[in-house]
Formats: structure tokens, sequence, C-alpha cells
């Protein structure tokens, strides 16, 4: 009897595989970073091939350290950085060009001509999406349109694209295939019929046997080779969705937030899309085989842990993204000062690829710790911006925020984002939530998990923030916030 599940968790800046038990606890873990690749301003890349890399050596690494065998592994899940697109060879299965990120902001030029015939939201009433440079779509288009005889090498059925679900499960099993979350976040799949639709992809150029087939979040894809060689691939969520699904979020109305490069609040809708007014995303949350899927209400924010990357790594400000509560808690507040980390424009609820960051209410009193604690800050903001939507969109007003993430450990900023929040932020036990989400669905597929009270019988509390500003405090700085983020408006030409 197979005694865990193995998750690989494909990120925006490196690749694990965390293997689990049936309490949904961590046995083993293993991680690498992969290269960040900025050929111009607001490009970002990532090798296809180094990412395949890593996912292989995660793979062998997590093994080694649960000291296990692949006999004891019943199923594997795959999950991923969204929206990040990769056009590759079939024949050679080698990409074509590097992949582009989900930040990146390229296709601007495509996305506003596309909006010039009815509007940023002019795909949205079928794929719950503004036309934005952050979906799978416009990168596809990009690559076929720019890269030397990829587009005739498309219509001829040589090329295959996939976000990097596909892109691992193609590697892993030989098969072409996406799920539901994901193909939500290309702009090109219906909400309704969960199939890709043919006007959009007439639209944008897209060959449609360019495309994966969509499947459901739970089922068997096919044996894995090489490393797990005969496991079932069971379970491949977006990131997002997985977390989702991890934090037990099986009812209508529940919602996470999750901490990691950007910040993503996901709301469980139930199993009829809802239209955003708010600048929100109507996506999907998760299909678990033939059940009905479930769609969710989201939050998208670009920046946030990737804005503390920034400090260490072209400021210098700090050595380590550890140090950075240190430096911020040496101030009592943010000095006046808000930093608005709109570098690859603002995402919800604005949807303005021509904003940039800014820092606003600069005085020489200002120190590095003050810009510390700013940084923090600006996370905690960006999702009351969201919370706020959220709660006009669904009606439902939240009693206590679920959060994951690696940003959660830092005492300071949880308990700012409880304060400025007004409401309870609770970190489960296992903080691995979107690995264990995708580890969760490959479970369901194979029976090692029954149904989702078994799952629920898992989730554990592991620290609770409440909040403690007084309310002219909290929309004071709330205030200075909003007028911060009309700054960075129109800033590109």
């Amino acid at each position: 009897m197979s005694k865990y599940v193995a998750a690989i968790d494909q990120g925006t800046t490196s690749t694990r595989c965390i293997i689990f038990d049936h309490g949904g606890n961590v046995i083993a873990v293993d991680q690498r970073e992969h290269q960040q690749i900025y050929p111009k301003p607001g490009w970002v890349e990532h090798d296809g091939l180094e990412i395949w890399e890593r996912t292989q050596e995660v793979m062998q690494g997590a093994l080694a350290n649960a000291n296990c065998s692949v006999a004891d592994i019943a199923s594997i899940g795959v999950t991923n950085q969204r929206e990040t697109t990769l056009v590759w060879d079939r024949v050679t299965g080698k990409p074509i060009y590097n992949a582009i990120v989900w930040q990146d902001t390229r296709t601007d030029a495509i996305c506003n001509e596309l909006a010039k015939n009815g509007g940023q939201d002019r795909l949205r009433s079928k794929t719950g999406l503004p036309l934005a440079t952050y979906f799978s779509g416009p990168k596809i288009k990009w690559i076929l349109d720019n890269v030397e005889g990829a587009r005739a090498k498309a219509e001829k059925g040589d090329l295959l694209f996939g976000n990097i679900d596909t892109w691992v499960i193609w590697n892993l099993t030989g098969r072409h295939i996406t799920d539901v979350t994901n193909a939500s976040r290309t702009l090109l799949m219906d909400l309704n019929t969960l199939s890709w639709d043919d006007e959009i992809l007439q639209l944008l150029t897209i060959p449609r046997a360019m495309l994966p087939e969509i499947h459901s979040s739970s089922e068997e894809y096919g044996k894995a080779k090489m490393i797990f060689e005969g496991v079932p691939v069971s379970g491949d969520l977006g990131d997002q969705q997985a977390a989702l699904f991890g934090q037990t979020c099986y009812s209508a109305g529940e919602a996470k937030n999750t901490y990691g490069t950007g910040c993503f609040m996901l709301m469980n809708m139930g199993e009829i899309p809802v239209p955003s007014k708010s600048g929100l995303l109507t996506t999907l949350g998760y299909k678990i085989g033939n059940q009905k899927a479930v769609y969710a209400l989201e939050g998208s924010i670009a920046i946030a842990g990737a804005l503390i990357q920034w400090l260490r790594d072209n400021l210098g400000l700090i050595q380590s993204s550890a140090e950075v509560e240190a430096l911020a808690k040496s101030v009592e507040d943010n000095g006046g000062i808000y930093f608005v980390p709109a570098f690859s424009g603002l995402y919800a609820p604005y949807w303005k690829s021509d904003a940039r960051g800014v820092i606003a209410g600069m005085t020489r009193y200002v120190t590095k710790a003050h810009i510390a604690r700013a940084a923090l800050e600006a996370t905690a903001f960006q999702t009351r911006e969201v919370l706020d939507a959220m709660e006009m969109d669904s009606g439902v007003k939240l009693k206590a925020l679920k959060v994951d993430g690696g940003m959660v450990y830092n005492e300071l900023l949880m308990q700012f984002q409880s304060d400025i929040l007004d409401v309870p932020v609770v970190r489960p036990k296992v903080a691995e939530t979107t690995a264990l989400g995708a580890a969760y669905a490959a479970g369901l597929a194979v029976g090692f998990w029954k149904d989702y009270d078994e799952l629920r019988a898992n989730w554990g509390r592991d620290r609770e923030w409440t909040p403690k500003m007084d309310v002219k405090q909290r929309e004071g700085l709330y205030s200075g916030w909003k007028k911060a983020v009309t700054r960075t408006f129109d800033w590109v030409e």
C-alpha cells in the first residue's frame, strides 16, 4: 500500500517537489531556483529546458530526502505558475523561445489593439477576464508573430503551447493536456462550456491544433516516466486554485490569500460563475473528476514577495529576504511614505498596464528602515483593495482570512494585514497549501483520500492575528495609500 502523495510545485522563482502523508503533513521537500531573465524593461522570461531540469532534480531530491521508494508514492499532482507561456516543437520537444512569464508586459500593444473594438472588457463575458498582458493568449500571439518561422510551423500542427503545468505533464507522461483552472487563465476558454472558444482563437490568430486538451483538475492523465516511473499523474491545478483547494475552501464564501511572488486572493463562489463589476477576475476554482466545476472570484496582485527580492537584489538594502522584518520593525511606522510596486503595471482592481512603481511622500527623515516597512505594508494595502472589491462583488462580508505562502511567517506583515483589513488573519499548520492542494487533487483521483470531509479534517490552525488598530488610524493610512496609487497611473506613453 502506497503511503504518500507527491506534488510538483513549479513556481515563478523556483521548483519544489513535496511529499505528503495521509494527514497532509510534509514528509520531505526539495527545492531549486531557476534563472530570471529580463531582456528589456517590462520583459520577463524563463528557460523552459532549465525548468524541466530543475523539476527532475527536485523529484529525485524529494525521494532521497524522504528515504522512500517510488513504490511508496500513490500519485503525483502538479501545480504551476499560471499564465506563463511556452511554445515548443512537437517532434524535438524543444521550446522555440523562452517562456514568457505572467508578469511580462510586452503584449501591451496587442491588448490595446484588441480593446479598440469593445474595450478592455471585450472578452470578459466569455472568459471572466479583462484584456491584459497578464494572460497567455496574447503571449502566444506574440511568439507566433515574432519568432521566425513560428506561425508557419504552428499552422502545420508542428508546435505545441502550454502553460507550465502542460509542459511538465507533457515531459512526465507524453500527453498534451491542461486542466480547467489553467485553461481559464489563457483568455481563450469559455467559462461556461469549459472548452476553447473558436471566435477568440480566430481573433488572436492562434491555431487550435497548438492547444492542449482540457481536463478536470483531478483524474488520471497518464503514468509518469523516468524518476517516478509508473506512478499516476492525477492532479493539475494552477497555483492559486491549488492553494484554495489546499486551504479546504470547499464552501461558497470561503476565501484564502496566498503571499508569494505576487499576492492572490480567491473566494469560492460555487457552481455558477459570478461576473465582477469591481475589477476582479471570474475564474475556475477547481473541477474534481466528473463533478460540476466550482468557480471563484480572484483578486490578482502582481508584486508582493517580489518587492522584497527587489530590495535585496537590486538595491542591496538587505542581504536576505528574512532580514526585512527586523529592519522594518526598527521604526514605529512608515515615516509618511508609501511604496506602490507597479513594476508590471497594476493588476486588480485597476488593470492599468501603463502604471509604474512609485515611492510617494519622501522626506529627508526617511531611512532604509522606513522603505522596508513601506514595502511590507504595500502587500497589505493591495490586499485591502482586493478584499473591498470582493465584498462588493460577492455580497459576502469576510469573517476571517486564511493565509498561506512564504510571507505568512513575517509577523509584522501579518499583524498589519489584520489591522488594515479589520478581520482576523489565520495561518494553517501546513502553510505549503499550494503543493498540498495539488497533492489532494491527485490523491482523490486514486482513492488515497476519500472525500472533502477527510481533507477538511487535516486542516489545523497554527497562528491567528487579530486587529489592534483603531478605525481613525486604519482609514487614515488607507487613504494615504489610495492617494499614492493614483500617482502611478498613465506613466508609460
